[in-house]
C-alpha cells in the first residue's frame, strides 16, 4: 500500500509534527512498508489459537491491601529541605503569563 505525500502531511498535522520537505518522501516510503507488513499479518492462519490477554502466565502479584500505621507528620517532614506549618515548601515552577 503506497502512502501519498498528502497523506504524510495529513498524518503529520494530526500528530502536530513539523516535517521538512526532504523527509516527506522518506516517511512516505517507511509508512508504506509498515502498512505492507501489517497487511501480511492478515494472511497468518490463527484458527485454533486461543485468544490471550497477556503472554505471561502470572496472576496478580500484588500484596493484600492491609491497613497499617503510616508515618507521622514529623517523620514525613524529617528529610524535607524546607517545611512550614506541617507542609512541604517547594519552589514555584509555573511562570506568570505576563513574564513569557
Amino acid at each position: 500500500m503506497k502512502i501519498r505525500l498528502k497523506e504524510v502531511e495529513h498524518i503529520a498535522q494530526l500528530a502536530r509534527l513539523e516535517i521538512a520537505e526532504s523527509e516527506k518522501e522518506l516517511l512516505s516510503n517507511q509508512l508504506s512498508q509498515i502498512l505492507t507488513f501489517v497487511n501480511h499479518l492478515r494472511d497468518v492462519d490463527t484458527d485454533g489459537i486461543p485468544l490471550t490477554a497477556s503472554t505471561s502466565q502470572q496472576a496478580n502479584v500484588l500484596r493484600d491491601d492491609v491497613p497499617m500505621e503510616s508515618l507521622s507528620v514529623e517523620q514525613a517532614m524529617d528529610n524535607a529541605p524546607q517545611t512550614e506549618d506541617g507542609f512541604f515548601v517547594v519552589p514555584k515552577v509555573i511562570a506568570d503569563r505576563d513574564s513569557s
